[in-house]
This record gives structure tokens, C-alpha cells and sequence, in this order.
């Protein structure tokens, strides 16, 4: 879809130079049309609800350090896509969907931190986590304020160092007690605890509590100027 996206795009601009596309003005409805299919495409690789369910199932099945390069890299190309090629050359479409953007991603936030705790899979539960934050970066990226991109580009930056590490966490602590389903894996503290106290502070730097920088991000694109 990102390829019929900038297909279409290239064929009404003899240029994909994005200093020079992002100058270049189109019809509204066509612009529209743009913006919907590099979003469907970005929404997938994100990702957005519902185009999110390929990612708890591959993170369940994939190796962990698949899952750390995904959740630390692969999703954030997503953002990125969204924030150079629907922000940067489809402004006027951004403005108009920005609004509805802001609901997905509040409807993303709570719809996968209830999911969560439902998981038995520890990796699944740390990529429904994911899916939630990514809620975060939509709703920075859709405030249209300078505030909202910082933050939502903080918060890229910070889980893609979090969630990688919990990943990593999680496969070094399948490695000593080759447990992964959370109701197996009771007696962390005793077996492995300087495993179990780390995973416990990037648990609560996921769920962004004052003084990480998790917290920072969403406070900061939660203050439009």
C-alpha cells in the first residue's frame, strides 16, 4: 500500500525530493487520497487498531532478539513514515484528519493496557504494551503542535529503548528457568533476582511513572502550546 502510495504521489510530482514535494500544494480530495494510503500502509507497521494483531502473535512466536529489534527499530519506522510523508507533505489532509487520529489513539491507549493483563505469554503481554504506547505517539503526532511531535518523538525514542531491554530481559530469564507463561514463572525474586528487580524498574519506566522519561514524553505532548 506504501508503494501504490508513493507511486501515485511520484506520478503528479516529477520529483520525490521531499524539500521539494513538501513545498507543492494539491487539490484537497487528492491529497486526501494520498494521505489515506501511506496511512493504511504506516497504521499496519506501527501499528494502529485495528491493524495491530499481527504484532502480539508474532512477538509470541518469534526469537527474542527478533522481538528486540522490532519493538526497538522496526515499529518506529512506522512513525516515521507517518510523520515525513503525512505531516510533512500532506499537511492540509493531516489537519483534516488529525481529530479522528486523536480518538484511534485514545481508543489504542485503553484497548490494549486492558488487553495486557489478560495475557499469558510474557511477550505477548510486553507487545500489547507496546501497541498502547504507540497510542501515545498517534495522539502526538495528530495535536499538530510543536509540543506534540517533540513529545511524540521522545517517546520513540524511549520505548525503543524499553521495549527492547524487556525483551531482552525476558529472553535472558527464559534462558535460566525456560518459563515464558506468567503463571508458571511465580519465584522470579528467589531464582533470578537481579533479573527480576531490573525487569521491575523498566516495567515501571513502560508505564511511565514521574521521573522516567516515558512520563516526560507523554507529558510533554500532552501540553499544547
Amino acid at each position: 500500500m506504501g508503494i501504490l502510495g508513493v507511486c501515485l504521489y511520484g506520478s503528479n510530482e516529477p520529483t520525490l525530493n521531499f524539500e521539494t514535494s513538501a513545498n507543492q500544494s494539491y487539490p484537497v480530495a487528492l491529497e486526501m487520497l494520498f494521505y489515506i494510503g501511506f496511512f493504511i500502509a504506516f497504521a499496519v507497521k506501527l501499528p494502529i487498531i485495528p491493524l495491530h494483531t499481527w504484532l502480539p502473535d508474532t512477538h509470541g512466536e518469534a526469537h527474542y532478539s527478533t522481538c528486540m529489534l522490532l519493538a526497538g527499530i522496526l515499529l518506529k519506522m512506522g512513525a516515521y513514515g507517518l510523520v515525513r510523508f503525512n505531516m510533512e507533505l500532506l499537511p492540509h489532509a493531516h489537519s483534516i484528519f488529525s481529530p479522528w487520529l486523536i480518538i484511534v489513539g485514545t481508543i489504542q491507549i485503553i484497548y490494549a493496557a486492558l488487553t495486557s493483563p489478560g495475557q499469558r505469554n510474557l511477550k505477548k503481554r510486553i507487545a500489547y504494551s507496546s501497541v498502547s504506547h504507540m497510542g501515545f505517539i498517534i495522539i502526538g503526532l495528530s495535536s499538530i503542535s510543536d509540543a506534540g511531535l517533540n513529545g511524540a518523538i521522545l517517546q520513540i525514542i524511549s520505548h525503543g529503548f524499553i521495549g527492547a531491554a524487556l525483551f531482552f530481559l525476558a529472553g535472558t530469564s527464559y534462558d535460566r528457568i525456560r518459563l515464558v507463561y506468567l503463571d508458571e514463572m511465580g519465584g522470579m525474586a528467589i531464582t533470578i533476582p537481579k533479573i527480576f528487580t531490573t525487569f521491575s524498574i523498566l516495567s515501571m519506566a513502560s508505564l511511565a511513572l514521574p521521573g522516567m522519561s516515558g512520563f516526560i514524553a507523554e507529558f510533554i505532548l500532552g501540553n499544547k502550546p
